[in-house]
């Protein structure tokens, strides 16, 4: 009964100054049960919700780099000459690493080095030769081989892919000699991240028809 006479003497005022009663917190019996007006969140709900908040924020990151992939590649082949393999946006990490572009460059003697670049400013964080295993295969002679007669480069194929929103990867695919080509993921202002094939003798564009996502938009632009 007391708890009716309050929520009945709120409404009321809320009627009179033209406001609206919400959010309720009168002291009962009910324990645990939520309030008018609450809405009680679980455990399970919360961590979810602090993951989807975490993604947004990474994906935030990521479109909002100022430097560019092929920017990126750039500058860290300024510092490691050589051909630049592949471009990542690599997000900060909890062992205190900075947010960097991640540059593959594979330098005229052979070595692999990784080259990591301030994604704000495009100045290089710093780079290490790259330990080519205890069996010496490095995969140095395959991607050579499908860079070979290719006059498309890494930083050029950010720059074809870039129409069609933020660069956040680029990468040889050599999988295939005979039809290597230039893999790189875009994401564009909140929506989902898409997948591009851009070929390395020409520079066409063309969706990744591996990727579910961009079945639908698979002609967008294609024939730019």
């Amino acid at each position: 009964m007391k708890r009716n006479i309050v929520i009945a003497a709120v409404t009321a005022a809320a009627l009179i100054t033209g406001g609206t009663a919400t959010a309720l917190a009168v002291s009962g019996d009910d324990g645990g049960t939520a309030r008018q007006g609450e809405t009680r969140v679980s455990d399970d709900d919360a961590v979810r919700g602090g993951d989807a908040r975490d993604d947004d924020r990474d994906d935030e990151r990521a479109v909002s780099s100022k430097v560019t992939a092929a920017d990126a590649i750039a500058a860290a082949l300024r510092n490691t000459p050589g051909t630049a393999v592949s471009a990542e946006l690599e997000d900060a990490d909890d062992d205190g690493e900075k947010a960097a572009w991640d540059v593959d460059v594979l330098s005229g003697g052979g070595t692999w080095h990784s080259v990591r670049v301030d994604p704000a400013t495009g100045k290089v964080l710093g780079s290490h030769a790259d330990d080519d295993g205890d069996d010496g295969d490095d995969g140095t002679a395959e991607v050579r081989a499908a860079l070979k007669g290719t006059s498309v480069d890494a930083a050029e194929a950010a720059r074809a892919a870039a129409v069609h929103g933020t660069v956040t990867s680029v990468d040889l695919d050599d999988d295939d000699r005979r039809s290597a080509a230039w893999d790189v993921e875009t994401r564009s202002g909140g929506k989902a991240e898409r997948d591009w094939t851009v070929d390395p003798g020409t520079g066409k564009v063309t969706a990744d028809r591996s990727d579910d996502g961009a079945d639908d938009d698979a002609n967008d632009g294609d024939d730019d």
